[in-house]
């Protein structure tokens, strides 16, 4: 991660990817050597597959791949908490190779550069890597457009919040998550008009106990709901101890919170990861920059916002529908002007639409956040 900022000038010229955003020992982490000619897909994760969120979620997708792909491919491994180290990650992909694996995917930003050196070394093995922007002819990136989800998040918190401050847990500053806290943001303004958005950086995916310290930061400084994007429960744990609300991200948090989750935008890898190891069994497979959009029918959608709670606002479900039929439409396209930085300069012009290498390279907040772009 700390190597992003340099790679901005390169994510310029190869605007085909997308930026993100991402232990205990288990016998999926044992790859054993395969001898058929089966496709076997091995995963890469940053967490621990009990995290509750991000890495859980990718680990759901793992399992709804095996579902529905059962006899077609061998039964998948996986790899928790890999380090976001180039040399680590290609340690890791070798080790999958040599025992039998033919599908790598990698499922946070710092793994890039390691599965880059990897694939480079591998032409017949297939790579996909989340979030990044690394391309070769045999590895693809992919991710979602998380921003229309965390739009429709933010017209939760903002019809739910009393004290018109929201707190924001941010994992890293980078384009991914700032363009995140900026859609929650202008969801919540769409609204109310007098809620402001503050944010705390922890500089972490996952650190359960750091998130929960920076989000009872947030807490003492009188917010009522707080938001995250963050890969653990911990900023939902602090909002149902102070007995305030939340909206969770990556999984259900419900249970995490039953008090004070409301909602979260869900990650729903397994029907992207069935049809591309689908296209690879066919034969038909190509290297692509993917970033889908949010689906209508939630069980088609790589990302959708999860059921409210009864903890939602009166009232929220309804605007929740028109905003995402309206999104889904075209007829709102989340980021289009006029709409002004924190500081107040004008950065999208009346009428006009931000384009897709502008999101990607998102480094200033739009008016009502408190925080910084560092």
């Amino acid at each position: 991660m700390k190597k992003v900022i340099g790679l901005m000038l390169t994510l310029i010229l190869v605007l085909g990817g997308i930026l993100t955003g991402c232990s205990k020992k288990d016998e999926g982490n044992t790859v054993t050597p395969d001898t058929s000619k089966k496709v076997k897909v091995g995963f890469i994760y940053v967490g621990p597959i009990g995290d509750g969120g991000y890495t859980f979620a990718h680990d759901q997708g793992r399992l709804f791949l095996e579902k529905e792909l059962a006899g077609k491919i061998e039964k998948t491994v996986f790899k928790e908490s890999v380090k976001e180290d180039a040399a680590e990650v290609d340690k890791t992909c070798e080790e999958m190779i040599n025992n039998g694996v033919t599908v790598i995917i990698g499922t946070s930003f710092g793994f890039m550069e390691g599965m880059d050196k990897s694939a480079k070394k591998h032409p017949e093995i297939k790579y996909m890597h989340c979030s990044g922007y690394m391309q070769e002819t045999n590895m693809s990136n992919y991710f979602g457009r998380d921003y229309q989800v965390r739009y429709l998040s933010g017209i939760v918190a903002g019809m739910k919040t009393k004290s018109n401050k929201i707190g924001y847990v941010a994992a890293m500053n980078i384009p991914e998550c700032v363009r995140g806290i900026n859609a929650f943001a202008l969801g919540v303004q769409s609204v109310n008009k007098s809620a402001v958005v503050k944010i705390i950086w922890t500089n972490t995916w996952y650190d359960p106990a750091k998130e929960k310290e920076a989000a009872k930061a947030l807490l003492d400084g009188g917010v009522d709901v707080i938001a995250q994007h963050q890969d653990t429960t911990g900023p939902q744990i602090a909002a149902e101890e102070k007995g305030v609300w939340s909206i969770g991200y990556n999984s259900d948090m419900s249970k995490a919170a039953p008090n004070a989750y409301m909602t979260a935008p869900i990650w729903n890898w397994g029907p992207y990861y069935v049809d591309q190891v689908n296209k690879i069994i066919a034969g038909t497979w190509k290297s692509e920059s993917y970033w889908g959009a949010m689906d209508a029918d939630n069980a088609k959608s790589i990302i959708y916002l999860a059921d409210l709670t009864k903890n939602a606002p009166a009232g929220a479900q309804a605007a929740v529908d028109s905003a995402k039929a309206d999104i889904i439409s075209g007829k709102n396209k989340v980021f289009v002007g006029p709409i002004y930085d924190n500081t107040g300069v004008l950065k999208i012009k009346e009428g006009e639409v931000m384009t897709d290498k502008d999101m990607l390279l998102f480094d200033w907040f739009v008016k009502g956040v408190e925080g910084k772009v560092k």
